[in-house]
């Protein structure tokens, strides 16, 4: 049976090597499982102490998707299995995938990603946390969790909050989907690079001089120069296009108030009408706790934001919306989830609050 993680070194001409990680599971569209996520963990380990292994190339299998996110199946699985909790595998899933992404946002090496095709979710948190990012002319990177009951998790309480005005809390609130050039924009990515130059790129890394202290510069210099190559290749993107209309939508303390400009707008864009629509068919519940997070993680270090997302995951997979938002979207697929609360006036501060508090004596990642 086939790997769902490839791993190979491959030399450098100065007689290092380079790590590829390649996430393998096409028909799922490298969607992460709680295997895929102990076996990179277990790797990475490894290679951060390796003096040979000089760096890090990431990438999905296939055409269509760098990674689709977490196996949300499974999660759900684990969720209606033991109504009120703990959910082991889904807990345990959370909690090794938050080590992974904080593992990659510290590592002592350069990490390379190359986000062709779908970046969502869990994809995002691996992507996210590389150093040098690069998206292609066919990114489309979203965290559309609140059509599923869940939350932008993965560290996306953390760089969501970084986002140019309010960017980061309308692609939050309404699973708007971004590309090469937004994920520029909002400081996701830092190339975009046609896909046809990925071979190129493979064999430059194996020609650099990984053992000059001046190589962070030269990898830098390749890449800047690939995307110079690719600019007619990368389609224009809409955060910066609607950058005015967004923190108009987004402003003030009330996400009531801002889900009412949502439905008032008018527009014939089709990417705003699509944003709209995303808001509108999302939990009215999960609305208010994704808008709650992002409140409560401004301006935290990333390790506090990775303990903040562990407990509300924790306690978001312990109770049913979740599993009803995943039944409706990826297993019954009828699109018509029976969520709690019908209308954001329906949930109240006092429902919400308990999906704030530790659902156990110690944080799982209170040792990052």
């Amino acid at each position: 049976m086939t790997s769902p993680v490839l791993f190979e070194q491959i030399p450098t001409q100065d007689g290092h090597r380079f790590g590829v990680i390649t996430l393998n599971s096409e028909k799922t569209l490298n969607s992460l499982t709680l295997d895929m996520v102990e076996l990179m963990l277990e790797t990475l380990l490894h290679w951060q102490t390796d003096a040979n292994i000089v760096a890090v190339f990431i990438q999905g299998a296939g055409e269509k998707a760098f990674c689709a996110g977490g196996d949300v199946q499974a999660l759900r699985q684990s969720s209606v299995q033991n109504p009120g909790g703990p959910c082991d595998y889904a807990e345990t899933f959370f909690a090794r995938e938050y080590r992974l992404d904080y593992l990659l946002h510290n590592y002592g090496k350069p990490t390379i990603v190359w986000g062709h095709g779908i970046v969502m979710g869990g994809g995002l948190g691996v992507f996210a946390g590389c150093t040098h990012r690069i998206a292609t002319e066919r990114t489309r990177i979203a965290m559309p969790e609140v059509t599923i009951a869940l939350f932008p998790d993965v560290g996306g309480s953390y760089f969501l909050n970084r986002m140019p005005g309010q960017c980061g809390r309308f692609l939050a609130l309404s699973a708007a989907s971004i590309n090469g050039a937004d994920s520029l924009y909002a400081g996701l990515a830092d190339f975009a690079i046609s896909h046809s130059h990925k071979p190129a790129l493979l064999e430059q890394l194996q020609a650099l001089n990984w053992a000059s202290n001046k190589v962070g510069d030269e990898l830098t210099a390749l890449l800047e120069g690939l995307q110079r190559q690719s600019t007619a290749d990368i389609p224009l993107g809409n955060l910066e296009t609607h950058q005015g209309v967004i923190d108009q939508l987004c402003q003030g303390d009330d996400v009531e108030v801002i889900a009412q400009r949502f439905a008032a707008l008018e527009t014939d864009d089709k990417w705003l009408q699509r944003a709209q629509t995303g808001l509108a068919s999302g939990s009215p519940l999960a609305v208010k706790w994704i808008f709650k997070q992002l409140q409560l993680c401004q301006g935290l270090s990333l390790k506090a934001v990775f303990e903040k997302e562990i407990l509300l995951a924790t306690n978001i997979v312990r109770h049913s919306e979740f599993a009803e938002g995943v039944r409706a979207l990826l297993v019954d697929k009828d699109q018509a989830p029976n969520w709690q609360y019908k209308q954001l006036s329906d949930v109240t501060d006092a429902i919400v609050a308990p999906y704030f508090q530790a659902p156990w004596p110690q944080n799982p990642l209170r040792d990052l």
